[in-house]
């Protein structure tokens, strides 16, 4: 009995990948064909007269359904979740992210790595350009490390600048952070940031409605940034020109009517102009910390005094084995340099520096500056 309940299961699997790959089917059209038949198996089973009869769904859409055999596709994808730990959140299932559910175009079907619940009870999404300058940076930083305590997932989309800011501060203070592709689980894009993807499905996890092995293709990453904004109580903008992703996210989360914040910034300084548009606009509420946020969302009864800071080279030092304290010791107080520098003076492996300088930056002990210098943490 055990057994056909596993069948039926990976039947019912393949139905929902394939409903996914049926041309003229669209996440909303599927949603209604899901209300109308219940299983995506219904659906696929169904006759053409009462696919046609279907309310909004017409000769065309019943036609392309109907005639649908090719389940190719949808068994691939089942062997490489199978051999990759990949988990798929279909939209009726209950482990479907609430918050995405009620947005009207979110996705049918999501495809997740990792072990953060997507349900959590406080979820922001942060975002912002791919080029932060030091205020940026520090603002993102600092704003993570408000949030470690209180119980806040945090959400971006694994891009440069703002994005893997929050995500590398989330991993340090312990928080879950979610990374939202655009594209499939078969890699990490940008490449460079392969290494804090797989830190990430420690403590957070990375989710995509793309099948394996679709590309980062342009369109598709204003498609990503609906999730990024629906899945989130709140969404804040870290520094955004006048347009681009991030001011795409927070029109979405506007639309979704969640609450959407901005960090200030000075008068025609290109990094602040799209933040301060979306203050003055009314789009977006203005951010000096996370005690704004906190406040705002109802969420600072449950406030708790952040533990002590330390300095994390009298502490961590002892803790980092032969090669961390080795690229250590090539530093000089103050002194900056270039992830090359530190490769030559080392004289090991490039993958190796590139490794340990990633996880020095993940411990305090190094800090990353612009053009791929470091510094040690003062």
């Amino acid at each position: 009995m055990l057994t056909t309940n596993i069948s039926n299961m990976q039947e019912e699997l393949r139905h929902q990948i394939a409903l996914t790959q049926i041309p003229q089917i669209g996440d909303i059209v599927a949603k209604k064909l899901l209300a109308h038949f219940g299983t995506a198996g219904n659906v696929l089973h169904a006759s053409r007269r009462e696919l046609a009869h279907t309310p909004d769904i017409g000769s065309v859409r019943a036609d392309a359904i109907f005639q649908f055999r090719d389940y190719r596709r949808a068994d691939k994808e089942i062997e490489f979740m199978q051999q990759n730990d990949i988990r798929p959140v279909f939209y009726t299932s209950d482990d479907y992210p609430q918050r995405l559910r009620h947005c009207a175009d979110s996705p049918v079907m999501l495809y997740y790595k990792g072990n953060a619940n997507l349900n959590a009870g406080k979820i922001v999404s942060i975002v912002g350009t791919r080029a932060p300058g030091e205020y940026g940076k520090m603002i993102c930083a600092q704003l993570v490390e408000e949030l470690a305590a209180h119980h806040v997932t945090i959400v971006s989309g694994m891009a440069y600048g703002i994005d893997i800011i929050a995500h590398k501060r989330s991993i340090q203070h312990g928080i879950p952070t979610i990374g939202v592709l655009a594209h499939g689980l078969d890699r990490i894009y940008p490449p460079q940031h392969k290494s804090i993807g797989t830190m990430m499905t420690d403590n957070g996890g990375l989710l995509t409605e793309f099948l394996s092995y679709t590309q980062p293709d342009k369109q598709h990453f204003p498609m990503r940034n609906r999730i990024v904004a629906g899945i989130a109580d709140a969404t804040i903008v870290i520094e955004s020109g006048i347009q681009g992703g991030s001011m795409i996210t927070a029109d979405i989360a506007n639309s979704y009517n969640r609450d959407v914040f901005a960090i200030p910034g000075r008068i025609g300084d290109p990094h602040a102009a799209g933040c301060n548009e979306l203050i003055r606009s009314n789009r977006a509420m203005l951010l000096s910390g996370a005690g704004d946020l906190l406040q705002a969302m109802g969420w600072d009864t449950d406030m708790q005094k952040s533990p002590p800071r330390h300095n994390p080279q009298t502490e961590l030092f002892v803790t980092l084995d032969e090669a961390e304290q080795h690229i250590v010791t090539l530093f000089n107080n103050g002194e900056q340099k270039h992830i090359d520098q530190l490769r030559q003076e080392s004289h090991l492996p490039g993958s190796q520096v590139s490794a340990l300088v990633l996880k020095l930056e993940m411990l305090h002990v190094l800090r990353s500056l612009p053009g791929q210098k470091y510094q040690l943490v003062s």
